[in-house]
């Protein structure tokens, strides 16, 4: 079993399971774990991680708050030996997760590692969980080709919907005991998200059309929106930024010219910066050792500046859509 631990009912009543793998397996081991209460959390992820622990494999868990306060209270002195960080903080924009990592797996390179991770949480925006499930497919593309790397992903089936639930099934190879009614397509899932258009912007957008010329022309006017939307100074300033990078990436990149739109939603501010140049790589901006490569460097700013960004890739063109939540 993945960590020694078979699935059990929980006091809930609802099968909480985790994924099985053997403990030979080489390569990405990426397992789906269903709980329905911080209690069946535990009871899944403080075997997994103890496990590791008393292997001497490093480990990091990226968790929401509560669920890292009762691990650390579970696993006692093993504690110690875990790294535990924030998800809420690093994974507030799913497309900087894997950043995260990798830059976990490198530092151990050729020794097996373990993760715990929790994408999608309760609260999160529509197209939040749209990215999480992005995000949660592009692990495999960034990792099968990797070393020994366990990373268990717990989610809520009481608090999440049924289309979250299915997504992790579709994005993860095993997920234990638990029914499946999505099949695993990660690979081809990732690359069908990234090729797909973005819903079109509302008819009331305005849009700037930009060439080599009018950098400077596109950032005053990114300010001048990011202060119609009140947004706070600093805030806006990483807006311009990030619209400046974007840009210089369609000048540089695609045919030397671009459209910026911008609208607003009840609780966010939208900007886009389109072009005709095509992408061919998901993992864009999301790999530091990409980030020279087809204009990712700008892709990656914009993914550590805004609070979500999406990026779409075809042979119609580019889109990178940022959003501010207001």
């Amino acid at each position: 079993m993945f960590g020694g631990w078979p699935g059990r009912p929980s006091r809930g009543g609802c099968i909480v399971t985790v994924a099985s793998m053997p403990d030979g397996d080489r390569g990405f081991l990426h397992a789906a774990a269903f709980y329905d209460s911080l209690d069946s959390w535990v009871n899944l992820i403080a075997p997994f991680v103890r496990d590791g622990v008393r292997a001497g494999e490093p480990i990091l868990v990226a968790e929401l708050p509560a669920q890292l306060s009762a691990l650390e209270r579970a696993l006692g002195d093993d504690a110690d030996a875990v790294a535990l960080v924030d998800m809420v903080d690093v994974g507030k924009n799913p497309a900087c997760i894997i950043p995260v990592w990798r830059e976990f797996v490198d530092r151990h390179r050729g020794r097996p590692v373990r993760g715990v991770g929790e994408p999608a949480w309760s609260g999160r925006r529509e197209v939040e969980f749209e990215e999480c499930r992005l995000h949660e497919a592009l692990l495999n593309v960034a990792f099968d080709e990797g070393g020994t790397f366990r990373l268990l992903c717990p989610y809520d089936v009481t608090q999440l919907t049924s289309d979250v639930v299915a997504g992790a099934m579709r994005t993860h190879p095993d997920i234990g005991a638990h029914p499946r009614h999505a099949s695993y397509d990660a690979h081809a899932h990732a690359r069908e998200v990234f090729a797909s258009p973005l819903p079109p912007p509302p008819d009331t957008a305005r849009f700037i059309r930009f060439g080599p010329d009018d950098l400077s022309l596109l950032r005053t006017g990114v300010r001048f929106i990011a202060e119609g939307a009140r947004l706070p100074r600093e805030v806006g300033e990483d807006l311009v930024l990030a619209v400046h990078e974007l840009a210089c990436n369609s000048i540089e990149h695609a045919s030397g010219r671009g459209v910026l739109r911008a609208w607003t939603m009840p609780d966010s501010l939208v900007l886009e910066v389109s072009d005709d140049g095509v992408i061919h790589d998901p993992l864009v901006g999301r790999e530091p050792a990409l980030d020279v490569s087809e204009g990712g460097r700008g892709i990656w700013m914009a993914n550590h500046l805004c609070d979500l960004v999406q990026v779409r890739s075809s042979r119609a063109g580019t889109t990178v859509r940022l959003h501010t939540w207001t």
